[in-house]
């Protein structure tokens, strides 16, 4: 049988999400072709994956002056990427902010777009899922717990009644307060079930992730924040449940590995065998157990869901505050329960501003993280 191969650009390929990523094309060549690589500052990997997958096109943040030696491919910017007429699909692998004017352009352009940056659909939610219906292109989810949702809604005439997004429920889900005070950058970049990049792993520790995915949910599936609950599911084999009106529940349930959503978003709606993909063993899986959220130790939970419903710029100021607030404990210069407080402090003080411009956006991003930083200067 004859298939069309997929051809990519991949925006954030020596993160985490990138590079495994890369790893679905590597094995499955015959189906997948990279066009477009863009990477950090981790120059070394980006040139050693340009090398092995010869893409057209290539970014690095540090700029065309800094050339990676004998690369043939061309310097063009991630929103440049983003509209390539050759492009089928765009993978949104970046993290923070940085991912949202590419994905932006892409709708606009009507790509699909493989999104796993959390920031762009929760900063600006609204305008995308509108660009994405003006240009009939398709945002494809690569979170596991939205591709669940995804994987559960395909072939459903109607919406839910509600959807429940499953939380590892992170490291620290059976410390005390007083440990949760000492929490180290070590410790917390330790999680249970899920190997991901530095930010995106804090973000799991304090529960912050599952509040970004409630508001993602919502642009994504159209179902009010009410609508959206949070379970915690410690063995990370469900990876989230559609709850319809006649009671019936629908789950996906895998191997908690990220190759997965990831090959299921590049090659949707084809299901393709891989062997790189571990599968549950059945005779070993003991039990399956689930336990409410304790929004009274995972504060930033509760601060996500609640800036979803207020929506407008509300949920711009949360990822600020967030990264600057998560960057500062990654350096070692505040506590682990200093990380909501800053949030929590910087949201008191925004003014919010309902159906934002792009400019209203990124001005709130910026008036958040001046604030957040001054105020954590407070808490040394």
């Amino acid at each position: 049988m004859y298939y069309a191969v997929k051809r990519l650009a991949i925006l954030g390929s020596t993160g985490s999400i990138g590079r495994q990523a890369l790893q679905v094309v590597r094995r499955l060549p015959e189906r997948l072709r990279v066009l477009a690589l863009a990477g950090g500052q981790n120059l070394g990997l980006l040139g050693e994956q340009v090398a092995e997958f010869k893409p057209r096109y290539m970014y690095y943040q540090s700029g065309p002056a800094h050339r990676i030696p004998d690369c043939p491919a061309d310097f063009i910017s991630m929103e440049e990427m983003a509209i390539i007429p050759d492009v089928d699909t765009v993978v949104v692998a970046t993290s923070g902010k940085a991912g949202l004017f590419a994905t932006l352009a892409a709708v606009k352009a009507g790509k699909s777009v493989a999104i796993a940056n959390k920031e762009p659909l929760v900063m600006a939610g609204e305008i995308i899922t509108c660009e994405a219906e003006l240009s009939d292109a398709s945002i494809l989810p690569i979170d596991s717990e939205h591709s669940a949702i995804w994987q559960c809604l395909t072939g459903e005439p109607e919406r839910p009644e509600r959807i429940i997004l499953t939380a590892s429920g992170g490291p620290f889900r059976n410390h005390t307060p007083a440990q949760m005070k000492k929490v180290t950058p070590e410790q917390a970049l330790a999680h249970p079930s899920w190997q991901m990049g530095k930010k995106v792993t804090i973000d799991s520790a304090t529960l912050m992730n599952k509040g970004l995915e409630v508001i993602e949910a919502h642009w994504l599936f159209g179902l009010p924040i009410d609508d959206i609950k949070v379970i915690v599911h410690p063995q990370s084999i469900i990876h989230s449940l559609v709850e319809f009106y006649d009671g019936s529940v629908k789950a996906q349930l895998a191997f908690p590995d990220m190759r997965l959503p990831i090959q299921y978003a590049l090659l949707h709606p084809d299901r393709v065998p891989n062997p790189d993909l571990p599968r549950i063993d059945w005779g070993k899986l003991k039990e399956l157990t689930f336990e409410p959220p304790d929004y009274g130790k995972f504060p930033c939970l509760k601060l996500a869901i609640d800036a979803g419903k207020t929506g407008g710029t509300t949920p711009t100021v949360l990822c600020a505050a967030d990264e600057v607030a998560v960057d500062l404990f990654l350096q070692g210069k505040i506590a682990f329960t200093d990380i909501p407080r800053i949030i929590a402090a910087t949201l008191e003080k925004h003014e919010t501003l309902i159906s934002p411009s792009v400019e209203d956006i990124f001005g709130a991003d910026e008036w958040a993280r001046d604030y957040a930083i001054d105020y954590a200067r407070k808490l040394r």
